[in-house]
């Protein structure tokens, strides 16, 4: 199974399904997987989505990195865990979170909009920091965060994001980026999808490569 750090130097774009429909999930999934996509996010505001990352898990949890959004509490980890997800993502940093995740062995991507939210996530075992909300936080600031947290931490701003707006966030250092409506809504269908995935995966190709 992919890790953190493997999954985001093989596509660094992670798909946020937010309102996907367990009866969706892996049709959705497959569209992304042939895109090229290696991080699935369903978060838990979504309907029964526990239900949805079961069915993804089952299906491309050896190949992807599957798990959940929008988690707001430590009790969430272990559902999220037993339905098979290996990602917890949430908009802000609760260390409680953080713990439960590390301690199932699970990855840890905590919301976070400032430098002391940064390193006290950092900290409490976090993976990676999910910059949220991006439009808050353009590309000036997080050349700034970027020198002053150590060059492994993966930034991942997120919120916002369009295949327009990655230039200046990769070239300020980011590690990948957090896709939400811009990719997916539970309206699009399937071909809209996959050309908007292909939008990005265009766009992402057109990035300099790292030094």
């Amino acid at each position: 199974m992919l890790s953190f750090s493997e999954a985001l130097a093989r596509c660094p774009l992670v798909a946020i399904l937010r309102g996907i429909a367990p009866g969706d999930a892996e049709a959705v999934g497959a569209t992304l997987a042939d895109a090229g996509f290696s991080i699935i996010e369903v978060p838990m505001n979504s309907p029964r989505p526990l239900d949805s990352i079961e069915r993804l898990a089952r299906r491309f949890g050896s190949d992807l990195l599957i798990g959940a959004g929008t988690v707001m509490g430590a009790d969430a980890v272990a559902d999220v865990a037993a339905a098979g997800g290996r990602l917890i993502v949430s908009p802000h940093f609760d260390a409680a979170v953080v713990g439960a995740t590390r301690a199932r062995g699970l990855v840890s991507l905590p919301g976070v909009a400032t430098p002391s939210e940064g390193f006290a996530a950092l900290a409490a075992g976090a993976d990676g920091l999910k910059l949220f909300p991006a439009e808050m936080l353009p590309p000036a600031i997080v050349r700034a965060w970027r020198a002053v947290f150590a060059a492994e931490v993966p930034l991942v701003p997120t919120g916002g994001i369009t295949p327009d707006t990655m230039g200046g966030y990769w070239s300020a250092g980011v590690a990948g980026f957090g896709l939400g409506s811009a990719l997916y809504k539970a309206s699009f269908p399937l071909d809209d999808i996959r050309r908007r995935a292909d939008s990005f995966m265009a766009a992402l190709a057109a990035l300099p490569p790292r030094p």
